[in-house]
């Protein structure tokens, strides 16, 4: 069992230096024939190599910089858990996101398991998406001045926008 969670661990590593070297091919080396990756905050999931393989290819277009900081690692006979914090300037689409120039930064936990052969079956992710948009420009925290001005108007287009939807479905 020491073996496995000594193997896992290091395979966490190797993976997570993968992505902060921008390196798409090694990131896919520690992933197994069946891969799936779940991104929790964005209900969005990519199962097989290449969609896997889409998944890293945009978000390493998307931010550059690209950066993690890994505070801890839990690793079970289950599986394997990282808290992590990922930093990086947003200057490629991401998420169908025009580049905004803005650089964020999210903790994020992340959930792994493992293959019969000792590599990565699924990665999912969870994180404040909220935090993320709000770091990229495109959500206001309703808490502060410019957010409780968009948590005001808003709603009024938002019934309208379901009020006008309905009037055109009939």
């Amino acid at each position: 069992m020491t073996s496995d969670r000594d193997a896992r661990l290091r395979l966490l590593e190797e993976h997570v230096r993968a992505e902060v070297d921008h390196d798409l091919e090694a990131i896919m080396r520690t992933w197994g024939e069946e891969p799936w990756f779940d991104d929790v905050a964005w209900e969005e999931k990519s199962y097989g190599r290449e969609a896997v393989r889409g998944h890293y290819a945009e978000l390493l277009k998307a931010f550059p910089d690209l950066d993690i900081e890994v505070h801890e690692h839990h690793v079970t006979e289950h599986g394997a858990i990282a808290e992590t914090t990922v930093s990086g300037t947003h200057t490629g689409p991401w998420r169908d996101l025009p580049p905004t120039g803005r650089r964020m930064s999210s903790r994020v936990c992340a959930f792994y398991t493992f293959d019969d052969a000792g590599l990565l079956q699924l990665e999912r992710t969870y994180y404040d998406k909220a935090i993320v948009l709000e770091q990229l420009g495109l959500f206001q925290d309703p808490r502060r001045p410019l957010g409780r001005v968009m948590a005001a108007i808003t709603p009024p287009f938002t019934v309208l926008r379901a009020f006008l939807g309905r009037l055109f479905r009939r």
